[in-house]
This record gives C-alpha cells, sequence and structure tokens, in this order.
C-alpha cells in the first residue's frame, strides 16, 4: 500500500512562493508515475505537474514557467516536491499528491489515472 502525506501548504502573497513537500511510504519506490493536483472551491480537481519514473515532466498550461516538480528517490527517502513561484490568486487551492502506474499527462490524463492520494495541503495566494 502507498501512503502519500503532503506538506507546505500555506499563505502567501501574490509573487511568492512555496515548496509542496509529498513524502511517500517506501511501497512508492517503483511507481510509475506522480503527480500534483490541485481542487478550487467549486471547481475541478485538475493536474498540475506529473513526472514519470524516468524523469519526463509535465505541466498545465496555467503553471508552466512558474511551477518546478522533482522527486528525490533513495534507500531512506521517497519524496516528491513542487517548486511554486510567481504565486497568482488563482492558484489558491488544496494541492494533493497521487502515484500510480499509468501514463499520465497532464494535458490529456484525468483524476481516474491515480489510485493513491494523499490529504492535500491548502495553498493560500492573497492579492
Amino acid at each position: 500500500q502507498i501512503q502519500l502525506v503532503e506538506s507546505g501548504g500555506g499563505s502567501v502573497q501574490a509573487g511568492g512562493s512555496l515548496r509542496l513537500s509529498c513524502a511517500a511510504s517506501a511501497y512508492a519506490e517503483g511507481v510509475y508515475m506522480m503527480a500534483w493536483f490541485r481542487q478550487a472551491p467549486g471547481k475541478e480537481r485538475e493536474g498540475v505537474a506529473a513526472v514519470d519514473s524516468d524523469g519526463r515532466t509535465s505541466y498545465a498550461d496555467s503553471v508552466k514557467g512558474r511551477f518546478t516538480i522533482s522527486k528525490a528517490n533513495s534507500k531512506l527517502e521517497h519524496t516528491l516536491y513542487l517548486q511554486m513561484n510567481s504565486l497568482k490568486p488563482e492558484d489558491t487551492a488544496m494541492y494533493y499528491c497521487a502515484a500510480d502506474n499509468s501514463l499520465y499527462d497532464c494535458a490529456s490524463g484525468s483524476v481516474n489515472d491515480f489510485g493513491y492520494w494523499g490529504q492535500g495541503t491548502q495553498v493560500t495566494v492573497s492579492s
């Protein structure tokens, strides 16, 4: 069973930065795809960024050039990161970490491509 725990959310002003972390259990070591999603009140959950086991990444158009997804895999650490720069009020949402053995791309994939989810961490950007 893969367990995912997000952290790093908070409140920042527009233009600021945050770094989200997702600590994954050891079972996530061999998982093919990991991603960050977000969900704002009244909106559907959307993919923000994804990375596969070969390091290939994809991003939503709305965050390209501002967000960077990365991961650290070792015997001691399995962590997914999302560095968010130049934050905008429209980035305000609950951010979720997801993992699965799927072929996912932010442009064409869906939430149904992932079976493992964290509990989320709130990001609030004020103008």
